[in-house]
């Protein structure tokens, strides 16, 4: 809440309003319960902030380990990614050479047959 008193009000058109004095009594300012409202809610006490100071000490040790263990995952997957791709290579290769063998049993020739000529006696 402010630290000055709110007198309540309402406007022609029904609305809550909120209205704050100055010393002489005068309106200094006058804004609507949902605006006034809102306002409040967004604003973090004194002891809010007083907790969220403490929380950050310790959290930066966190920090810092959390940091570690994203440099060390990421190294890991890096070594994973290589061995899964060599592994990857490895059985492309495989397919291509189990494709190419039957296809060099076709393509061979057959030997000539060698004939043997009869020597003539003259």
């Amino acid at each position: 809440m402010a630290t000055r008193k709110r007198t309540t009000m309402y406007s022609s058109a029904g609305k809550k309003l909120y209205a704050v004095r100055n010393a002489d009594g005068s309106f200094k300012d006058i804004q609507t319960y949902a605006r006034a409202h809102r306002m409040d809610m967004a604003r973090k006490s004194a002891d809010e902030v007083a907790a969220a100071a403490k929380k950050k000490a310790p959290a930066k040790k966190k920090a810092a380990k959390k940091v570690a263990k994203k440099a060390v995952r990421k190294v890991a997957k890096k070594a994973v990614r290589k061995v899964a791709a060599k592994k990857a290579v490895r059985k492309v290769a495989k397919k291509a050479a189990a494709r190419k063998a039957p296809a060099k049993k076709a393509v061979r020739k057959t030997a000539k047959k060698k004939t043997v000529r009869k020597s003539v006696r003259r």
